[in-house]
């Protein structure tokens, strides 16, 4: 059975608002890649957050010269919900917890203020520590993962 037959849906979905229900034919879609743009600019604005992580493939992508605002993360939308799966990179020496804390806060914040939908769920995987490199060279160390 595919998942849009369990009722789930992709990242691929849009939103749907009525804004005023006495306006049948009225409505506002709002696309799941929008979500994601805004969550992707907030995320870069949050204090101990060296960037979002689309793992190997969103890697390959940017070292070509295409920067994907959206890498690292994915929406899912139920009517007028919202869950957000993000994948980021954290600075050497910013406390993760915090920094999850206050990018969590943000981003509920923003995306419901944005676009009045309300966020249900805000996921965050921690896939790798930015370290700064000598002589301008960064390096980012990937959390490995135990068996």
């Amino acid at each position: 059975m595919s998942e849009e037959k369990k009722g789930k849906k992709t990242g691929t979905e849009e939103a749907v608002i009525k804004p005023d229900p006495s306006k049948e034919g009225d409505s506002i879609r709002i696309s799941s890649e929008v979500i994601a743009v805004i969550t992707s600019i907030i995320s870069s604005d949050v204090p101990g957050v060296a960037g979002m992580s689309g793992g190997v493939v969103g890697g390959i992508a940017e070292r070509l010269g295409r920067k994907d605002m959206t890498k690292g993360i994915k929406v899912q939308v139920d009517e007028n919900k919202v869950s957000i799966d993000l994948s980021i990179i954290v600075e050497y020496g910013a406390v993760i917890v915090d920094t999850t804390d206050k990018l969590k806060k943000e981003i509920r914040s923003n995306v419901e203020k944005t676009t009045g939908l309300k966020v249900e769920a805000i996921n965050i995987n921690v896939l790798g520590i930015h370290v700064p490199g000598e002589e301008g060279e960064d390096e980012v160390k990937p959390v490995e993962e135990k068996e």
